[in-house]
């Protein structure tokens, strides 16, 4: 799929919940709700690509915009304006360990709405990088069948913690041993999201966890590679389009993941 800044197949919505307005960019008419948050970045054209896989699959996609633009004109470049920002505002807790950023109350409200919208027994979400684990804190909330964790970056200063609140963190495993699923992917060598927090997650977990990492070759050689940095970026900047590439695979695989749970 050719990559664009053009997301004139995406309605910008701003939708107010809890009191907060945020805009969020929808495609798709049918089909049971995905949310798709993206990176550090903010929404970028291979996040867009990303949202159009997964509404051709079948499913209506809501991408609310938490900072950057609400346009595909965002760069898959870091920012140290936007860890500046994100260091300091009161929606995100991306240094402190086992705490819950506030932001996700939003999201999960946003789940809701989608879910009623959509008609569709549940949703699926999907976080990367620094929203990564914006899934499972997501997960807290009934509606969202299918949370899938993508190269979870924070908090950045614990490689092995996760950025919810233990009380929190209970909440889902009690889901888990109801039948919920989870899916997470990094890449091995992945300097951002580290082995320590998927083992955190397996032990976590258990077998309701399925953590895929896959192998730093598997990055696209224009992405964090071209940076002289290990891959980072599954299902964004780091994807090979191609077939039989493990990061189209990847895609493929929650895609699955989804149909599974919501349709």
């Amino acid at each position: 799929m050719e990559l664009t800044s053009d997301i004139a197949d995406f309605t910008r919505r701003d939708i107010k919940l809890l009191e907060k307005t945020k805009p969020v960019l929808v495609t798709g008419t049918r089909g049971p709700a995905v949310i798709v948050i993206h990176e550090i970045y903010g929404f970028t054209p291979t996040l867009a690509r990303f949202c159009r896989w997964v509404r051709e699959a079948g499913f209506r996609v809501y991408a609310p915009i938490l900072f950057g633009t609400p346009d595909a004109g965002n760069a898959d470049e870091p920012s140290n304006t936007r860890v500046a920002f994100l260091c300091t505002s009161r929606e995100f807790t991306i240094l402190r360990a086992n705490r819950s950023s506030p932001v996700t109350d939003w999201l999960r409200a946003l789940a809701r709405l989608a879910q009623q919208e959509c008609g569709s027994p549940g949703v699926g979400v999907i976080g990367m990088c620094v929203t990564g684990g914006f899934a499972l804190s997501m997960a807290l909330d009934p509606v969202v069948l299918a949370p899938v964790l993508a190269q979870p970056a924070v908090p950045a200063l614990s490689p092995a913690a996760l950025d919810m609140a233990p009380a929190d963190v209970e909440q889902v495993v009690a889901r888990t041993r109801q039948g919920l699923k989870l899916r997470g992917y990094r890449f091995a060598g992945d300097e951002l999201c580290k082995a320590p927090r998927f083992a955190t997650l397996r032990r976590t977990f258990g077998d309701a966890f399925a953590g895929t990492e896959l192998p730093d070759s598997a990055g696209n050689p224009k992405g964090f590679l071209a940076r002289g940095k290990p891959p980072h970026s599954v299902f964004t900047g780091d994807l090979i389009d191609a077939p039989g590439e493990p990061t189209r695979v990847a895609v493929d695989e929650v895609i699955a993941f989804f149909r599974e749970a919501l349709q």
